[in-house]
Order: structure tokens, then C-alpha cells, then sequence
């Protein structure tokens, strides 16, 4: 290995390993990140993490983009079945499970806003697999003739759907973007009010069970048969 390509591994494992330690302080501290506590943690002067992100916000935002990838590559994976339904079923039970198992990163990514970051562009791509997931396997299970007819949705928000329906899913109706991004909406509605003890007191037991009932009215929604 050349030189150059040492240095380009040591430094991705040294990033790697700020990353990790950052994850940590988020079980703890939640996103209120300082690069100088990662230092310390490390053994490091805070000067030498600066080497690797120039500030707070962006190895948040490298954070949040692990995050979201993290979880889209766990949608996506697990988006499969033999109907519509089933690889919706199958892709939120798989979100859920993401979430429960790594809380922390849940709330990074779908928690209150960081005070003062302000997310850039590079996060869009990562941040909208999901939802886009969604709106593709409904798009395939229409065309599948897998969805019953609706009426179409009208009004203001309508024009501005239809405009996403021309670039994300040319020739679906902008009523499925809506019902598409309406079950993001349920979907992430009911892991992060879990997570964050919206059910505590009420459902204990079989929240599994009330998590798949809300799943299925969201797929209803869509009208997946």
C-alpha cells in the first residue's frame, strides 16, 4: 500500500472512531456535542479532532448522515414480501426495530431540532430514503393493480404533490404521494411517541401488535389490498 493510501485508511479510522466515540456522548448528553469531551475521551488534544471536523455541526452532520443511511439500508433491505402490504409491513416493522435498538440515534435524526444547526444539503439525500421506499413500493404496487381506487385529492396541496409526483414517481397520483407521505408521517409518529413514552401507562404489553395496527390503517390509507 502506497503512502498516501495509509494515511487515507488511518484517517478514516480515526474518523471513524470520533464518530463512535460522538455516539456514546449521545446516549448521555443527547445532541449537545462538544468536540473538546470527544478529546478528552480519546486521549487527544482537541486541537487533533478539529484535523477531522472542522466544528461541532459538522461531525453532527456526518453523524446524522450515518444515521439516516443506517436505517435507509435497513428499510430497504428488509422490504420484501410478495404483495404491496407485506414489503410495507415488512420495511416499517424493520424501521421500528432500527429505532428500538438504537434510540439515541432515532432522536439524532427524528428528535427536537439541535439549538442552533441548521442541517445542510448533504443531509436531503440520506434524510428522504425512507420515504421515498415507501413511495416507490407503493408506486409498484399500483401499477401491480394491487391498490383499489380512491378519489383524487384536491386543492392547493394537491398542485404542490403533483409536483412531486413528476420527479419522484412519474405516473403515480399525487392522492398515493399524499398517502405515501402520510404513512412516513404514521410511521414516524408512532416509533418516536414509544421511544419518547407517549405510550407508557396505556399500551405495555403487545406494543409490537399496536405498532402493526397502526401500520395497517396507514397501508389502509393507501388503500394497499
Amino acid at each position: 500500500m502506497t503512502a498516501s493510501g495509509v494515511r487515507a485508511r488511518v484517517r478514516a479510522e480515526m474518523t471513524d472512531e470520533i464518530k463512535a466515540v460522538a455516539r456514546r456522548h449521545l446516549a448521555t448528553e443527547g445532541a449537545n456535542l462538544s468536540l473538546r469531551a470527544v478529546a478528552r475521551d480519546m486521549g487527544m488534544a482537541s486541537s487533533a479532532v478539529y484535523r477531522y471536523f472542522a466544528s461541532r455541526d459538522e461531525l453532527l452532520t456526518a453523524m446524522i448522515i450515518d444515521a439516516y443511511n443506517a436505517l435507509g439500508d435497513t428499510a430497504e433491505q428488509a422490504a420484501t414480501g410478495n404483495s404491496g402490504l407485506e414489503r410495507f409491513l415488512n420495511a416499517t416493522s424493520a424501521v421500528r426495530d432500527w429505532a428500538l435498538a438504537d434510540p439515541h440515534q432515532w432522536a439524532l435524526i427524528y428528535g427536537s431540532p439541535v439549538p442552533g444547526y441548521q442541517a445542510p444539503q448533504d443531509t436531503v439525500g440520506p434524510g428522504t430514503r425512507v420515504v421515498l421506499l415507501i413511495a416507490d413500493l407503493v408506486k409498484d404496487a399500483y401499477e401491480n393493480g394491487e391498490i383499489t381506487d380512491r378519489e383524487e385529492i384536491t386543492g392547493r396541496f394537491a398542485e404542490e404533490l403533483r409536483a412531486v409526483a413528476d420527479q419522484y414517481t412519474p405516473g403515480a397520483p399525487p392522492r398515493l404521494v399524499a398517502a405515501s407521505m402520510s404513512a412516513f408521517l404514521h410511521l414516524s409518529g408512532a416509533i418516536s411517541a414509544e421511544l419518547f413514552g407517549q405510550l407508557t401507562g396505556s399500551v405495555e404489553e403487545d406494543r409490537r401488535g399496536f405498532f402493526e395496527y397502526q401500520m395497517r390503517g396507514a397501508a389502509s390509507l393507501i388503500g394497499l389490498r
